[in-house]
């Protein structure tokens, strides 16, 4: 017996509740590995494409919603805790041929600001997507060129969230945000939110 009177072998409660938020996202999230998607334009990439998609509530919504919101000329920040979904956002990004930005953790500073100025200004691929993480689109980064913010998945900390929506409500914002929160409804994701 462990300490607290849990069984060595028991999992923990915080893991078992990271295993359930990783799930209302996408089932891939619990595979060890990713494999990669084909290359965007073949037969193989458009199932690939659509088993990504079908997978996952979250995603169709996000399938149905993205080529709308490019089709107004709109900007999107995708907000997510887990850097893993980001990866299968971006897979997805690939496939569909959205431009898009990325910025987590793992982007140093000269790169970090540097996908910021493209997204800002319109840059060569003119991007209308920026994925960032929940913790590394944080303080001091002005993205005003955005007028919508899809939280994909709510962080553990709402000051997290907050802060990310904040990213594009800064002075010399002149548009009306969008603010869209994704949640799995009768889920452990709902619970955790109401709470």
């Amino acid at each position: 017996s462990a300490a607290g009177g849990r069984p060595a072998s028991a999992p923990s409660l915080n893991n078992v509740c990271m295993k359930l938020r990783q799930l209302c996202n996408h089932p891939r999230m619990l595979e060890r590995e990713d494999a990669p998607l084909p290359a965007a334009g073949g037969g193989a990439a458009a199932r690939a494409l659509d088993g990504l998609v079908e997978a996952s509530g979250k995603m169709v919504l996000l399938h149905k919603l993205l080529p709308k919101l490019r089709a107004e000329g709109r900007k999107v920040l995708i907000f997510s805790q887990m850097t893993r979904m980001l990866d299968l956002i971006e897979d997805y990004c690939h496939v569909s041929r959205f431009p898009f930005e990325r910025l987590d953790g793992s982007v140093a500073g000269g790169k970090r600001q540097a996908c910021i100025d493209r997204f800002q200004n319109g840059g060569s691929a003119d991007a209308f997507l920026f994925l960032l993480s929940t913790r590394a689109g944080g303080v001091g980064i002005n993205l005003t060129a955005a007028d919508t913010v899809v939280l994909f998945d709510s962080d553990w900390n709402p000051q997290n969230d907050a802060q990310g929506m904040a990213r594009c409500h800064r002075i010399g914002q002149t548009q009306q945000v969008k603010v869209l929160r994704l949640i799995t409804d009768k889920t452990y994701e709902r619970a955790m939110f109401e709470r």
